[in-house]
């Protein structure tokens, strides 16, 4: 996917759980961009390229997604928990030099920012947080609405090889499915982009790397969260909260409020007039708000 990152290196590098695959390139400070399910670190083409003109910016694959590795989950499926994500992101940006960098998550990303955020608070100097609510407060508070738009959640979280196996039985279908959120359906993907996802969700150990992630999320991530929750443990860092007016998370959701419940310094809340996949459809406004964001010191 070189003709969609021009300008950006690819490479691997071995965390202590995993092999993360990543594209990096541009000058200036590091910013860490992470792509959320089903994608790849592709899903930033549209935006990555303009914010590399200021930032050194850094796309992983998360594990389990991807070119990255698929470690063996686990019993308790802790090999995906986003405390195992966050912490082969801490490796990546050691391995390149940075010991404190800025970073933006979107979907899954977000989640594996927002642990981040508590258990390396030193390492992020400032967040954004794409079109995610926090899963401790969306697993405590369900409703009709959310269990309708969200059924992946509840599908992907049963016990292997349910999951897995009805997806494999046909993956391109699933993922154009899943994508169509909106009246849109796929049309506003880049082709390329959308044929690396589809590509990369034709593994089996892709299909069971994104079925452990959501394990995780109902198990040990939540055990996390409720924890943190009840001590009163916080995001510290300068944050924005950026979603889609037209998403889920617009329609149904007070974002702004209740991020205030796990965040203490939100400096900025911003929509974009697109559905979920913010960076994909309204890729300017994405980049405008991102830049915006992050190059305030």
């Amino acid at each position: 996917m070189s003709e969609l990152l021009e300008g950006f290196s690819r490479t691997r590098i071995k965390t202590n759980g995993a092999e993360i695959v990543l594209s990096y390139g541009g000058k200036g400070p590091p910013l860490l961009l992470m792509h959320g399910n089903p994608f790849t670190h592709v899903c930033w083409h549209k935006v990555a390229p303009r914010l590399a003109e200021e930032f050194t910016v850094v796309l992983p694959d998360l594990r389990g997604y991807g070119d990255s590795s698929k470690p063996d989950g686990g019993s308790d499926h802790s090999a995906y928990s986003f405390r195992a994500m966050a912490q082969d992101q801490i490796e990546v940006m050691r391995h390149l030099g940075f010991e404190q960098f800025q970073a933006g998550g979107h979907d899954r990303g977000a989640r594996v920012l927002h642990r981040l955020c508590l258990d390396h608070p030193d390492a992020i100097t400032k967040a954004a947080f794409i079109d995610m609510l926090p899963q401790h407060y969306l697993l405590n508070n369900v409703t009709k609405n959310w269990g309708i738009f969200s059924w992946h959640w509840f599908f992907m979280v049963q016990p292997t090889p349910t999951p897995e196996t009805m997806i494999s039985a046909d993956p391109e279908f699933f993922i154009r499915r899943k994508l169509s959120k909106t009246d849109q359906g796929t049309n506003f993907f880049d082709p390329r982009a959308l044929a690396e996802y589809i590509r990369c969700i034709k593994d089996p150990k892709t299909v069971y790397g994104m079925c452990e992630d959501y394990r995780a999320t109902f198990g040990v991530d939540l055990d996390m969260d409720t924890a943190d929750f009840k001590a009163g443990r916080k995001v510290a860092c300068p944050s924005m909260i950026l979603w889609g007016e037209k998403g889920g998370v617009g329609r149904n959701h007070d974002a702004a409020a209740i991020w205030s419940q796990y965040a203490t310094r939100i400096e900025r809340t911003a929509t974009v007039p697109s559905g979920h996949y913010l960076q994909e459809e309204c890729p300017d406004e994405t980049c405008r708000e991102l830049r915006l964001f992050f190059a305030t010191a």
